[in-house]
């Protein structure tokens, strides 16, 4: 539905390739039933990874089970290390404490509370940390808060799960911009992304995932959405 002009004007250019530093997030031959079958990659401080891929491919579901929301198999199940730890998350709330933060693809049903203002939805997030558990916030540092609403659980490791679905088209390249200065930042931050050209622009590395596998790696000055496509469907 965006013309060309348009399509490439938001999402025109490839992600600049920035030197990795620490790894902060190992899987290993992670599996979960029959949606993730023994996966496997690495993520890097201060990198964007895109993870491409179909629907059905797995590339949602491993993120909710780094993020405690889904369990890998007891027995078999891979490992998952944050900076070398072997990590298995029982809530979601886990994850949150060890700086992990998921943004759901589908924010108006599970990313926030629909009849509540933008400070109380921002003032939950905070209480999911260990720090904020303890706080009790008058109406006024709400509000301050939510001014610096950006990630407010203070993650080094963030899942972008299609950032820019349902957004408008002139907001794109603000959520882009947002990613980039992450990963500047010096945090590890993934991209779930089902539209190849968002893929191009916002990452440093490209993975992409079949039926539950990570099956081709691409860094961002070589792929194209023809490399792709193909590794996703063959």
């Amino acid at each position: 539905m965006v013309g060309r002009e348009v399509a490439q004007a938001v999402y025109g250019g490839k992600a600049k390739t920035h030197q990795r530093r620490e790894k902060v997030l190992t899987v290993e031959n992670v599996t979960m039933g029959m949606a993730v079958k023994n996966m496997s990659f690495s993520v890097y401080a201060g990198e964007v990874v895109g993870i491409a891929g179909l629907i059905g491919s797995g590339r949602t579901e491993i993120a909710k089970i780094v993020y405690g929301a889904l369990k890998r198999n007891l027995v078999n199940g891979g490992t998952i290390r944050l900076r070398g730890k072997p990590i298995r998350y029982r809530v979601p709330r886990q994850a949150i404490n060890d700086g992990i933060a998921y943004i759901t693809e589908d924010r108006k049903a599970n990313g926030f509370f629909e009849t509540m203002v933008v400070d109380d939805n921002v003032y939950l997030g905070s209480l999911a940390t260990r720090k904020g558990w303890s706080l009790l916030l008058s109406r006024a540092k709400r509000s301050k808060l939510a001014s610096y609403w950006t990630l407010v659980q203070e993650p080094s490791i963030i899942f972008f799960d299609e950032p820019t679905r349902g957004v408008d088209v002139g907001t794109i390249p603000h959520i882009h911009g947002e990613i980039r200065r992450l990963a500047d930042e010096g945090k590890a931050v993934v991209v779930i992304s089902s539209y190849l050209p968002e893929i191009l622009a916002v990452s440093d590395r490209i993975l992409v995932a079949r039926t539950g596998r990570i099956v081709a790696e691409f860094d961002a000055a070589d792929a194209t959405q023809d490399k792709i496509l193909y590794a996703a469907v063959h």
